[in-house]
């Protein structure tokens, strides 16, 4: 076995280990305060009136209001897209994994779907291929990505937007690490002893460590997993 995998913490008895327990959750609630303080005041932000756009969806074009499907609030995730390939970006594709279950939101008036670049077919082909349970838009055709930070051959973004009426607005937007707080997979590995494991971390000599984004799933690993394989075709 590496040896590096036996690495742990110190073992201490009871009283010390939770009194090192009790100054952690000091800080910790430190950090939901400051959460809730950051969140605060991202409920004062002001916001800006969008153009209107016509996206396209499942069943045809769609204006970027009736994307809402009803709802005043929109959180919309810019899923990254080079057209013709099989697999499109790991982290994206492994990111919006995670949703499948969102008629939570619906009792607070609120959506939250994936728009891409990707020509609609193509981007719902790949949706079926990787199991994503989200609902997909394309933008390939409107300046919409382009406009709120997620380009052709761009990155990805998280945005999110009010409606009144037919008249859109946008009220917040995060790109990079900023998005993962609407994770809870990496929720779940930092609290775990090793945590993360990648080297840009701050852990203890010893601990087990490999190359950055090495043990996330990429697209294939996702279809793996989730994916529904493609109807036979008839006659096959």
């Amino acid at each position: 076995m590496d040896a590096s995998v036996q690495a742990h913490p110190p073992v201490v008895d009871t009283a010390t280990w939770q009194q090192e327990v009790d100054a952690l959750r000091m800080r910790e609630k430190a950090a939901t305060r400051e959460l809730d303080a950051i969140a605060a005041q991202r409920r004062r932000l002001p916001m800006v009136e969008m153009p209107e756009y016509t996206l396209m969806g499942r069943d045809g074009p769609v204006t970027l209001a009736e994307t809402f499907a009803g709802t005043s609030q929109l959180i919309t995730y810019h899923h990254m897209w080079s057209p013709g390939q099989t697999w499109q970006c790991g982290g994206c594709t492994g990111f919006t994994s995670q949703f499948t279950r969102l008629d939570f939101l619906a009792p607070y008036d609120a959506r939250f779907v994936i728009v891409t670049q990707g020509e609609i077919g193509e981007a719902l082909a790949y949706k079926e291929r990787v199991g994503n349970a989200m609902e997909w838009y394309s933008t390939a055709e409107s300046s919409f990505g382009a406009d709120v930070g997620a380009p052709a051959g761009g990155g990805f973004a998280v945005n999110v937007f009010l409606r009144d009426g037919d008249t859109v607005y946008r009220t917040w937007t995060s790109t990079g690490r900023g998005t993962e707080q609407l994770s809870h997979t990496f929720a779940l590995v930092d609290l775990l002893p090793w945590g993360r494991q990648e080297p840009w971390q701050d852990s203890p000599e010893g601990w087990p460590q490999s190359a950055t984004y090495s043990k996330w799933l990429d697209s294939p690993d996702v279809a793996a997993l989730y994916g529904r394989p493609p109807a036979p075709t008839e006659g096959g």
